[in-house]
């Protein structure tokens, strides 16, 4: 199957990922409240000396396993503790799941154009494109888990490749079980099962190459584990595998999202501006196989019910939980477009589809245009700005007008590319107004420059973790009658005036970055001991003084 993967596809894919995923990933500052977690607790990692053991708050936190850490640790060697160093893995990685997904197409379909198509969808995809510009754990999980399909999927068209097939495929499932913990291997196993009992052959696992992986993976996956449940013990049982993994399972951390219809949803939704014609793919596949169809068609639906099984039942729901299932069903939306574009009379959805989307698309510079004066105080544009993407759109239009009019296909996936570059330009120029509501840079350089701030910054819970990253400083929760964390960090937490007004007692002088309500609140709660003054407002954040009278 060599032959059929085409170097020159792969180099416009490579090219294609770094402006949608890469490019300008300086610009905007680590955001609260997830970025700075993870960026804090590499730092921290290195502010300690440790490789193993993630460290936040001056304390070991097992809220995620290491694998992430070892990433942004990497970042920050090649491009220091910057923007670009925290998000650069993840963006790589991103680049390397469309690469993976267009081998995984050439393999399964025996057909370039199709994977091509396939890995272009991924690439232009929204929650892909968002996953692949932020620090998360979810795109090192779910490309790992890609990987490791793609691995066994190989292995099992090429019979005399088994079994460095099976090698690779527990490797990277082991580093999956790394990035995000157990469900690594359940996912793959499911899947691969799965689709073996779909094609009657299940005994294509039950060999010696299938043990000597799994051994493999023992080799990559447990020893990290071991090495925490032999240092911390307990501690670390209670937080890993209660808190953050059968604690979700039997408790919603976000009781909206805990609803039978949130995956199903969510995925369609993530999709855009694919969404329509993964709708229209589903139902196609079903058709496709209840007539034979290709292995890879079980495969892709393997894949996707296997993830949706797992998640599914789980009273917490995210929608990055679902990601691993996104690269699936790229390639089956791929796969149903590419047949409708073989035909010469495409099917009625099919042209529904294509004209729905491509409206959208048209109305989404006009919507952030609108929204650039409608919300001028978050988003806030430049007149040459307003001027630039005027332009750029009035020529847009004409391209795809008199070059692509023979062909309304190639003019959706121009725009679909135009698409993340269009979004990239927008937060660029709204960035000065539009940061501050985002990340605690601000409010951390503010506080930097004053000389008197000694002891913890109180801040709300949402905020704490940026101010810890960009200050450096010790921080304490100040929630009155709130909830702690659903993975408690060892900060102090004042949740009561008492608790509020004891701690605050012990510090002559205390500073704050707080929500609007919370800083308003905190005068009337403070009087007549206290006295709090808002020095600045960064946002949505009230940056207060508070002193004993």
């Amino acid at each position: 199957m060599i032959e059929r993967i085409h170097v020159k596809n792969i180099l416009i894919l490579v090219v294609l990922s770094y402006f949608f995923f890469i490019f300008g990933n300086s610009f905007l500052s680590l955001t609260d409240p997830d970025e700075v977690f993870y960026t804090q607790t590499a730092k921290e990692m290195m502010q300690h000396k440790t490789w193993m053991t993630p460290i936040l708050f001056d304390q070991p936190q097992f809220e995620k396993p290491i694998f992430t850490y070892w990433m942004l640790r990497l970042g920050f060697i090649f491009f220091g503790v910057t923007n670009f160093g925290a998000r650069f893995f993840p963006a790589f990685f991103a680049l390397l799941g469309v690469v993976a997904v267009y081998v995984l197409g050439v393999l399964g379909f025996r057909d370039a154009r199709k994977a091509f198509l396939s890995s272009l969808i991924l690439a232009s995809s929204g929650l892909y494109v968002g996953l692949a510009r932020t620090v998360f754990t979810d795109m090192f999980f779910s490309v790992l888990i890609l990987f490791s399909l793609v691995s066994f999927f190989w292995g099992y068209i090429n019979r005399d490749r088994k079994t460095l097939s099976f090698l690779l495929f527990f490797i990277f499932a082991g580093f999956a079980v790394l990035a995000k913990g157990p469900l690594g291997l359940l996912i793959v196993l499911a899947t691969i099962l799965l689709f073996l009992i779909i094609q009657k052959n299940v005994r294509f696992i039950l060999c010696r190459e299938f043990l000597f992986g799994f051994i493999v993976f023992l080799l990559v996956a447990l020893p990290w584990y071991l090495l925490m449940i032999k240092m911390y013990g307990a501690s670390f049982n209670q937080e890993f595998f209660y808190n953050d993994h059968w604690r979700r399972v039997i408790e919603a951390e976000h009781a909206k999202n805990d609803t039978w219809y949130f995956y199903p949803a969510s995925a369609i939704g993530c999709m855009f501006p694919w969404s329509l014609f993964v709708v229209g793919a589903l139902f196609f596949l079903k058709t496709r196989m209840t007539k034979g169809g290709l292995p890879l068609d079980s495969f892709l639906v393997s894949c996707v019910v296997s993830v949706f099984l797992v998640f599914q039942f789980a009273h917490s729901k995210l929608v990055s939980y679902i990601f691993p299932a996104i690269p699936a069903l790229a390639l089956i939306a791929g796969n149903f477009i590419a047949e409708n574009l073989k035909n010469k009379t495409m099917g009625r959805f099919f042209k529904i589809a294509v004209f729905v989307t491509l409206g959208i698309l048209f109305l989404i510079p006009v919507i952030l245009l609108v929204a650039g004066s409608r919300f001028a105080q978050y988003i806030s544009y430049k007149p040459s700005v307003y001027i630039m993407m005027v332009v750029s759109f009035l020529v847009f239009l004409s391209v795809l007008i008199f070059v692509l009019k023979k062909d309304i296909f190639k003019s959706l996936m121009a725009l679909s590319g135009f698409l993340p570059l269009m979004f990239l330009t927008a937060v660029v120029a709204a960035r000065p107004n539009f940061e501050p509501y985002v990340s605690s840079k601000y409010s951390g350089m503010y506080l930097n420059e004053l000389e008197d701030v000694k002891g913890a910054i109180v801040c709300t819970k949402f905020f704490a973790r940026g101010v810890r990253f960009y200050t450096d400083k010790p921080v304490a929760i100040l929630e009155i009658r709130g909830k702690q964390f659903f993975s408690p960090h060892p900060i102090p937490f004042l949740e009561t005036e008492q608790k509020a007004k004891d701690f605050l007692r012990q510090q002559p002088v205390s500073y704050g970055v707080l929500k609007k309500s919370v800083a308003r609140d905190l005068e009337k709660i403070l009087n007549p001991e206290f006295k709090c003054d808002v020095l600045e407002v960064f946002g949505n954040e009230y940056l207060v003084k508070i002193e004993r009278r």
